[in-house]
């Protein structure tokens, strides 16, 4: 019987306790005397949130694999069991064996969304470790961080022994078997940490001192340590078939928000939006083979039960076998009560085609992505999507049997007019006009189109990452400009318009681009109380402008500031495939509103290449 971190009477004070009891179906359980390594991975977020991370299943079933290491799971505990937690002075555990993190040798952090940060340190202050880097001894583990938001890691490097920069399966293992001989050689802390900034994508901060000029920007980051790197080189999988994929998934007790296998298709993306960071940082595009799947698709629906597959990526309609990979899933699982999700599909006629084989029409509705309302932002940002695209795409699905779409803008893009804000709720009108431009016996129903729009922040390694963000008062008065405009629409009443809340977006601006001194503002307002700053309903501005104040920074010279083109990046430390000069032509041609040909229609140099893989060599295969 396993012995749980939690008491019966605190179990029944939570909500939802199945949270943090662990015993899952899949779930790993190993002896730990016939283990040399205990790893854990931490998704800062709550349960429901991190068990539906793709990355984070696929690192525990890889590392899981070897017999030498044990990975176990921490998450965010929600704000009920964090106040109890402090006040009974519980330390966090881990979820298979309900041990105190602070006994682990590696804690791995999944940096997914700047406003997270808060919650990491949730993590360590109620798992006992020292906050800061500098004030852990040889008794604390090693705090590792990645995913998207290493990409930066600088506001978190007072925080960070080491960034893990690329794709988990490449050098996580090499990392692992230095450790076991850096320990069976009696070495400390700081020789683990030198032998690992030897390694490719291994950024240890503590090892790089960091100048800034008069006006605030980076003057230089130097290594201090002979062993770090003064370019540190995203790692990356040559090819996708090559490399571990879950076999097991673990199967919650709960309902969580991604419920279903997840079968990730390639990584990557063809098409080059300027606002994109992914699509930038997981350059090149990289696919699965078709046996591939199909191997994988039917050991996941037979290891988990699930009644649900789903094909993960940034763009599906651009995997070449996706006509393959649907037609096997239909045939294989027909009668047998398990739907397939199709989500990331550009609106054509094939997509359609295959959305009507698997979806129940009434139930769904279909997602365009057209981020701008017209034409002319459309191409600043190479959305590559034209309205007669939309418009053609929305006929087509309008007379195949949907009649509710969700139609996705952003707020605040470079060079936007007044008349790019109103063509948002033109073009949501145009789309509810094909509707009823069908034979009335022919609709299915009252056509409903929901507009919804994000507002812009600009990311690094994009193209965008020189341009100035709205001040929060301008994006409100965009928002509030777009919904005046959708009232005066004549099918206002088929029409629904949401925007996201502008405070919120000031701050993710901030930390997406922040440098080290950044680090002191988010540990000021973690001591202050903020915590679950993505939950709209735990986020307190008050105290964020409170913590501004107090390490006396301005957001200002984060957000709406413009950059130099020869400004020093807190970043420009790692090289993440896509280079510095591209990038810049890339923003030259947002500003001339020059559209770029996708990957497959003409390489454009970004510097991808590099990496011998993918969608650079499909040509020459």
């Amino acid at each position: 019987m396993r012995k749980l971190a939690l008491s019966d009477e605190v179990l029944l004070k939570i909500q939802q306790p199945a949270r943090y009891i662990g015993g899952e179906v899949n779930m790993a359980v190993k002896d730990l005397e016939k283990v040399d390594i205990r790893f854990a991975m931490c998704f800062p977020d709550v349960y429901e949130i991190g068990m539906s991370h793709l990355g984070m299943q696929i690192l525990y079933d890889m590392f899981n694999r070897r017999e030498d290491i044990y990975c176990e799971r921490i998450f965010s505990p929600w704000t009920d069991l964090d106040q109890i937690m402090r006040e009974e002075k519980i330390p966090l555990f881990a979820l298979e064996s309900q041990d105190p993190i602070k006994e682990f040798d590696f804690i791995g952090i999944t940096l997914q969304y700047e406003m997270c940060y808060t919650n990491i340190l949730q993590v360590l202050d109620l798992g006992q470790i020292p906050l800061h880097q500098k004030d852990r001894t040889e008794e604390d583990p090693i705090i590792i961080g990645g995913g998207p938001c290493a990409y930066n890691p600088e506001p978190l490097a007072e925080f960070f022994d080491m960034f893990y920069i690329g794709e988990g399966e490449t050098v996580y293992f090499q990392l692992m078997d230095i450790w076991k001989e850096n320990k069976k050689n009696g070495g400390t802390r700081k020789s683990f940490l030198e032998m690992a900034a030897e390694i490719d994508g291994i950024y240890v901060p503590s090892f790089y001192d960091v100048t800034y000029k008069e006006d605030g920007t980076v003057k230089a980051m130097k290594p201090n340590n002979p062993h770090a790197k003064e370019t540190v080189v995203k790692q990356m999988v040559a090819e996708m078939d090559d490399v571990y994929y879950i076999e097991n998934p673990v199967v919650p007790f709960i309902k969580v928000t991604q419920d279903r296998v997840v079968l990730e298709v390639m990584r990557g993306c063809i098409r080059g939006c300027r606002f994109c960071q992914a699509g930038n940082v997981y350059r090149p595009l990289r696919e699965h083979s078709l046996e591939y799947l199909k191997a994988y698709a039917s050991k996941l629906l037979k290891s988990t039960g699930h009644e649900e597959i789903s094909l993960s990526s940034l763009s599906s309609s651009d995997y070449s076998h996706l006509e393959g990979i649907v037609n096997f899933l239909i045939d294989e699982f027909k009668g047998k009560g398990v739907n397939i999700s199709l989500p990331s599909l550009r609106i054509d006629a094939f997509s359609l085609d295959v959305m009507s084989k698997v979806q129940d029409i009434r139930k769904s509705s279909l997602t365009f992505a057209p981020e701008a309302g017209s034409q002319r932002l459309r191409d600043v940002i190479n959305k590559g999507l034209s309205e007669e695209i939309i418009l053609k795409g929305a006929s087509e699905a309008f007379r195949g049997g949907w009649n509710r779409v969700k139609l996705y803008f952003m707020l605040g893009l470079p060079t936007e007019t007044v008349e790019d804000m109103e063509g948002i709720a033109e073009l949501s009108e145009k789309v509810a006009e094909v509707y009823y431009e069908i034979p009335k016996d022919q609709r299915n129903g009252k056509v409903q189109v929901v507009a919804s729009s994000s507002f812009f922040v600009p990311k690094p390694f994009t193209p965008f990452q020189w341009a100035k963000m709205c001040t929060n008062e301008e994006f409100l008065q965009r928002a509030h400009l777009v919904k005046d405009k959708f009232r005066k629409m004549l099918n206002q009443k088929s029409l629904k318009y949401n925007y996201h809340e502008a405070d919120l977006t000031i701050l993710e601006g901030v930390l997406a681009r922040g440098d080290r001194k950044t680090s002191a503002l988010v540990e000021e307002a973690y001591k202050n109380g903020a915590i679950y700053d993505s939950w709209s309903e735990h986020f307190k501005n008050h105290i964020w402008k409170k913590a501004f104040e107090t390490c006396g920074l301005d957001a200002d010279f984060y957000t709406i500031r413009e950059r130099d083109l020869e400004e020093v990046f807190p970043w420009d430390f790692i090289d993440s495939g896509v280079s510095k000069e591209f990038l810049k032509r890339e923003w030259q041609n947002a500003i001339n509103g020059s559209v770029t040909p996708n990957c497959r229609q003409h390489c454009t140099g970004c510097g991808a290449m590099k990496f011998k893989g993918g969608v650079c060599y499909e040509a020459k295969n």
